[in-house]
């Protein structure tokens, strides 16, 4: 039965809904996780953890876990076809996250669940939030599942319920920006891979951009963008990707496709990530580019920021004022963030050989230099970012 009232309401149970749900039940602040879905996520989609999202993610006592059942991947390098432009050591960076960390976004949401039910939470599925609107007191929302329209009162509401969140809308707050001309192909297959599998590879060919990623269970993830995508991808279309994008000298050979599925990558950005008591989280807030893998990171950093300042208002450490610090920390990181997907989707389809010739010399050559590797590796895993994630004590 859910309640019919609480101080906060978080619609969307995926990564950003569990982080942010843990954080506030780890201070000991009421709220209610809902998701239209019935049951988690089963499919992999977002693949990689940063160094600083790990660093963030201690505070609700997940990194560990996440280390322990993901594949620690220690660089990351750009490639066109059989020739490296950069290799970036990611095990060279500061702390004892120093890595590329490989898990699929379906083990990342288990263990983020299993922490919020350890810490006493739990997660109401198969609700839908139909109906979200805000007053001088509170929110007030309709919850309709499968034993009808329930109505609840927050003190405030947050939308994890992504891209086309229902929060944001019922908050007036714009989300600004267009989607990429081309669809998206994203695939988790079986094959015989000719490189070390010991690294995430960013190529750029002719025919345009494709990642290669280990994954844990000994599969391969592939994300490309491609022209008349099919829905759920099979083997002859990875195959040709492969064929066209990936290495030459020695070619991969997919046995077989786990999983796949086509999306339109959007490049948008929330004008607010807030109005009065609704905030908005994760993709509900920002959209990109996988390049760089960026997304589920960025929104992760979000969820544990706010839940700290939430639960810090709420107990009364801090004044209801201080929630502003949210948007002042968080929107600008994600402005990073969307320049870093966007110039590296640039680089990546770089049409022509004379500009994709020039492209790889200058390339080659900023990247000879160790402060230009380490500032790309240092955005890349966040740590660049990391005084944007830094909520100052309360006083």
């Amino acid at each position: 039965m859910l309640p019919t009232e609480t101080d906060v309401l978080i619609v969307g149970a995926g990564p950003t809904g569990l982080a942010l749900a843990a954080t506030l039940q780890s201070a000991g602040v009421r709220h209610v996780l809902v998701d239209r879905l019935a049951q988690g996520c089963n499919t992999s989609r977002a693949a990689v953890i940063h160094a600083h999202t790990l660093e963030t993610l201690e505070s609700i006592g997940v990194a560990d876990a996440l280390a322990a059942r993901g594949l620690r991947l220690p660089a990351f390098s750009v490639r066109d076809r059989d020739r490296t432009l950069v290799t970036l050591p990611f095990d060279t960076l500061p702390g004892r996250h120093n890595c590329l960390l490989m898990l699929p976004q379906d083990a990342t949401e288990a263990v983020l669940a299993e922490r919020l039910g350890a810490l006493g939470g739990r997660i109401r599925r198969g609700v839908v939030a139909s109906h979200v609107e805000q007053d001088a007191q509170g929110v007030r929302a309709i919850l309709e599942s499968g034993d009808g329209a329930h109505a609840i009162r927050a003190r405030y509401a947050v939308g994890a319920d992504g891209m086309r969140s229902a929060v944001r809308e019922a908050a007036g707050i714009a989300f600004d920006g267009e989607a990429f001309d081309r669809p998206f192909v994203l695939a988790d297959v079986a094959m015989d891979w000719p490189l070390a599998p010991r690294e995430v590879s960013l190529f750029f060919a002719p025919a345009g951009l494709l990642v290669v990623a280990p994954l844990p269970d000994g599969t391969y993830r592939l994300v490309a963008p491609l022209d008349a995508a099919p829905e759920q991808p099979g083997r002859a279309e990875m195959q040709a990707l492969l064929d066209e994008r990936g290495p030459a000298a020695t070619a991969a050979r997919i046995e077989r496709v786990v999983w796949s599925s086509r999306f339109r990558v959007h490049h948008r950005l929330a004008s607010s990530y807030r109005n009065g008591r609704l905030f908005v989280v994760g993709d509900a807030a920002h959209v990109h580019s996988p390049a760089g893998g960026q997304g589920m990171n960025c929104g992760l950093v979000d969820a544990c920021v706010l839940g700290r300042l939430l639960a810090d208002v709420l107990s009364g450490r801090r004044p209801e004022p201080a929630l502003d610090l949210y948007e002042k920390l968080r929107r600008p990181a994600a402005e990073r963030v969307l320049a870093l997907s966007g110039r590296l989707t640039s680089m990546a389809t770089v049409d022509g050989t004379i500009r994709r010739t020039l492209r790889n010399a200058a390339l080659s050559a900023a990247f000879r230099l160790a402060p230009v590797r380490r500032r790309l590796m240092l955005e890349l895993s966040g740590l660049a970012r990391a005084d944007m994630a830094r909520v100052p004590d309360a006083v």
